[in-house]
């Protein structure tokens, strides 16, 4: 659970620009979307909408895509 109660306050980030240098940093190291959105929200406050503007979308391909290309190798 998060702890609202923080010892020390996390510096905000806001300007579109410097989110960008501090996820092109954590991404350096770091090998997924999750693990760079964990650490900035660890280390920042961050506007998430801005974040999730830069970060590269991870969607599922579809079941019938799959299904589909499972057809053709058969086929």
């Amino acid at each position: 659970m998060f702890n609202a109660d923080l010892p020390e306050p996390r510096p905000s980030l806001t300007h579109p620009g410097l989110i960008a240098r501090v996820v092109e940093r954590l991404g350096q190291g770091t090998g997924s979307s999750a693990d760079i959105w964990r650490k900035l929200t660890e280390s920042y406050a961050v506007d998430l909408d801005a974040v999730a503007a830069l970060l590269p979308c991870a969607e599922p391909e579809p079941l019938w895509l799959t299904a589909r290309a499972g057809q053709r190798r058969r086929g």
